[in-house]
């Protein structure tokens, strides 16, 4: 969602229904959990949307089974009868994006858009010139892109990691047509050496 102090709304674009992770809004990773997501729509939809979704999948013997993929905890239970304290905390995970939301302002937040735009920018121009190295949508990107690489993407990984350096998400799990290539995110996290660092190691010098 920072991209959007940037770029042009889905709204604006045309899209009735968005979906999105607002993680990156000041909640640490923690191992991976927990997060908070946004589901958004035309204002002329809001009171259509459903209280729960189903998906229909299928099992390990590959029956049909239905899954429920959305749906409010307070259906299925209260507090006062639960029998485990496992929970995601949605409350606290509202009240840190909402303080990082305040702190910074809709200046701060466009501030910190340019500042990953541009730190992803001037990596994704760097790799580019790399022999063995291409971007695979040319197109314009926040601070993420995808880089298809020669060189296969595990060899390629274990020789940065040996380094010291995390070369990014492997695609091709995911992609069949994109066996050879490399998820890359640069945030304002990362400084100009940092991002030289992972060039340097791409291009197979010492980092």
């Amino acid at each position: 969602p920072l991209a959007l102090a940037l770029f042009k709304s889905p709204g604006e674009l045309g899209a009735d229904i968005v979906v999105g992770e607002g993680q990156s809004f000041g909640i640490p990773l923690s191992y991976v959990g927990p997060g908070i997501g946004f589901f958004a729509v035309r204002k002329k939809d809001m009171r259509v949307l459903p209280g729960r979704l189903v998906g229909e999948t299928t099992d390990k013997d590959g029956k049909r089974g239905f899954v429920l993929t959305l749906a409010t905890r307070e259906q299925h239970i209260r507090r006062e009868k639960a029998t485990s304290n496992i929970c995601s905390n949605q409350g606290m995970c509202i009240l840190m994006v909402s303080i990082y939301l305040a702190l910074h302002g809709k200046q701060g937040l466009r501030q910190l858009a340019e500042i990953n735009y541009a730190k992803a920018t001037y990596a994704k121009e760097k790799i580019a010139q790399l022999d063995g190295f291409s971007i695979a949508f040319p197109g314009e990107s926040f601070n993420e892109f995808v880089v298809t690489c020669t060189e296969p993407v595990a060899a390629l990984k274990k020789r940065l990691e040996q380094q010291g350096v995390l070369a990014g998400i492997s695609l091709g799990r995911d992609y069949s047509d994109l066996e050879n290539g490399l998820l890359i995110c640069v945030t304002e996290q990362n400084s100009k050496k940092q991002i030289d660092r992972l060039v340097n190691a791409l291009a197979g010098g010492e980092s």
